[in-house]
């Protein structure tokens, strides 16, 4: 079920001042999300008593992952649920939470996890589906102890999208051109990044028997067809 939370994460700062005043402001931000207690169905959640099906996307930059929600979606029927287009539209959308999460941006900070969730929880409270995508998220063991601490949920499905590095790299290079931040050695930095954050979250689930490992080569269509019985064999379980 989905629950009240005022809680903080451990924020890292080399000055004892400066951690209590982050802390401070993430307190604030994070409370200007939190709402009521939505009304819960029969099984513990809010979904006319159907209990929400969630599935983490996971994969590097130019691992495919993007192409192959929309697949998922278009044969499955699930919600896609996008932490960075959540942000971004929160941001455009010139409310003083935006405008917040802005600033923290500006000041290269990283937004709170628990921010984070509560744009993901309130996406999926205002759904009428109960089969959710959540893409690119959780980035880290951090956003992923933030994600079930708050929504005392955990995923069914965790995709990963198991991609080599150079086909990485290729797709980046041909999907932006013309990008400052597209040079070489700047998408091995970001997929350095992703490893060392990711794996962590990618190793958690598989030892909890969630994990779905995708090898990410191919067309789009050779990679779906990997993802399809995943997808298959839960809904023949469900009906």
């Amino acid at each position: 079920m989905w629950k009240r939370v005022a809680s903080l994460s451990p924020l890292i700062s080399s000055k004892r001042s400066s951690t209590l005043n982050q802390a401070a402001y993430t307190f604030k931000l994070f409370e200007s999300f939190t709402t009521e207690t939505p009304t819960q169905g029969n099984d513990g959640m809010f979904f006319k008593g159907k209990t929400p099906f969630i599935t983490f996307v996971l994969g590097g930059p130019g691992s495919g992952k993007g192409t192959q929600c929309e697949k998922i979606v278009e044969n499955f029927g699930f919600t896609h649920l996008s932490a960075g287009d959540l942000l971004r539209r929160e941001i455009t959308s010139n409310t003083e939470y935006g405008a917040e999460i802005l600033d923290t941006i500006k000041e290269g900070k990283i937004v709170p996890s628990e921010v984070t969730v509560k744009l993901i929880r309130k996406e999926m409270e205002s759904s009428d589906n109960y089969k959710f995508l959540i893409d690119g998220f959780p980035r880290s063991e951090e956003n992923r102890i933030a994600f079930e601490r708050i929504t005392e949920a955990e995923p069914d499905i965790v995709l990963f999208f198991d991609c080599p590095e150079e086909e990485m790299v290729k797709r980046v290079l041909n999907r932006n051109q013309g990008r400052v931040d597209d040079n070489i050695d700047t998408i091995r930095k970001r997929l350095k990044i992703f490893e060392s954050l990711n794996l962590p979250v990618v190793n958690y689930y598989s030892k909890r028997g969630k994990l779905y490992k995708i090898n990410a080569v191919g067309t789009a269509d050779e990679i779906f067809e990997q993802v399809r019985p995943v997808f298959a064999a839960h809904e023949e379980l469900s009906t």
